[in-house]
């Protein structure tokens, strides 16, 4: 479970102060997929990055699975994200001089595992998302939709608990991204908790909750929202 209260975060320098987050208050119970949305500039990049220990918060309570984050050491925040959370990115972040199985493999190197133990790692990350044949291709001899779905692969490969994932159909075209929402939505099913950022609304309607923010404030937390389930024909439901 994920759990922020009161969370703020503040930038400051010697002339301006800024507040990023504002008293923002969100619970995120495991296995849920929780869509988060917002104007540019509304926060969302902040809250992701606090919620991935990417940055530290300024004031309130941030816990993951009852672990309050505040005042950890950089070694700890960096176990527990290695431990807890995995990272899709909209750029797909692959390195273009390894190949597809390279790629996957390289977190899980710095994570200390055995050769054996990663192979088995990779294979299985890169059966679910339909890679398996594709180990040996470099990033620039896949499709966008592919690249993305190694980029899942390789967060998947480290068994993490969250899935953050920051508008991850972003530069992919409509197929592309309904392809890659589905592999989101079967992960999720599967038991992996999703927070995912997008600006698309219609996306944001696949998850089971959304959250919109604004000016670093929640301003709507829609539980009852029903969620959109696409068809084999690709059509909403």
């Amino acid at each position: 479970m994920l759990r922020m209260q009161n969370l703020k975060m503040i930038y400051r320098t010697h002339l301006v102060e800024t507040h990023a987050l504002r008293d923002f208050s969100l619970t995120v119970a495991a296995g849920e997929f929780v869509a988060v949305t917002g104007p540019s500039g509304s926060g969302k990049t902040t809250f992701l990055n606090i919620a991935g220990l990417l940055e530290e918060h300024s004031e309130g309570v941030y816990e993951i699975d009852g672990v309050d984050v505040r005042g950890l050491s950089d070694d700890a925040r960096s176990r527990l994200r290695n431990q807890k959370i995995g990272f899709v990115f909209q750029s797909f972040n692959l390195i273009p001089d390894l190949d597809v199985y390279d790629n996957v493999d390289l977190p899980l190197r710095y994570r200390g595992f055995d050769r054996a133990e990663r192979k088995r790692r990779i294979e299985l990350s890169l059966g679910r998302v339909g890679l398996g044949s594709r180990t040996k291709h470099y990033p620039s001899e896949l499709s966008g939709g592919q690249q993305q779905r190694v980029a899942i692969a390789r967060a998947l490969a480290g068994d993490p608990k969250i899935l953050l994932a920051d508008e991850p159909t972003g530069n992919l075209d409509s197929v592309m991204a309904r392809g890659v929402l589905e592999l989101i939505e079967q992960i999720n099913r599967q038991g992996t908790t999703v927070i995912m950022v997008t600006h698309d609304l219609e996306l944001a309607r696949r998850a089971q909750r959304n959250v919109h923010v604004v000016d670093g404030q929640i301003v709507d937390l829609d539980a009852s929202a029903p969620r959109v389930v696409a068809r084999r024909d690709g059509h909403a439901a």
